[in-house]
């Protein structure tokens, strides 16, 4: 009867526990806050080492296909690779100012590319 008891009220406090966390507000959560990754052109994120982070202002100018695309801002253009589940509800054209942030993808037999984690309307 002791250990049944014991084991009630362990599992009483833990799930109280529990529910008072996942009630609280989103500011007692905790995070960063402050400056993140800056905007940089093309020809900068060119230069960069593979798996830097980047995050880049412009236009895709076409599909390549395979999740592919071609983005262009006005000094120069890069290969992007957008998931399915990275365009984030996002409808773009050619017309289209979009902000891309994700990393860049390095590999000695082709040109750096960007894999792209996240899309958003400028």
């Amino acid at each position: 009867m002791k250990k049944l008891l014991a084991a009630t009220s362990l599992a009483l406090v833990l799930g109280l526990a529990g529910n008072a966390m996942a009630q609280q507000p989103a500011s007692m959560q905790g995070g960063f806050q402050g400056p993140g990754l800056s905007v940089m052109t093309v020809s900068e994120a060119l230069k960069l080492n593979d798996d830097t982070p980047v995050k880049l202002s412009g236009k895709i100018e076409k599909s390549l296909g395979n999740e592919k695309y071609l983005f262009k801002d006005a000094t120069g253009s890069i290969t992007i690779e957008i998931d399915n589940e990275d365009w984030n509800g996002v409808n773009a054209t050619p017309d289209t100012e979009i902000v891309i942030t994700g990393e860049i993808d390095k590999d000695m037999l082709r040109d750096a590319e960007v894999d792209v984690d996240m899309v958003t309307l400028k």
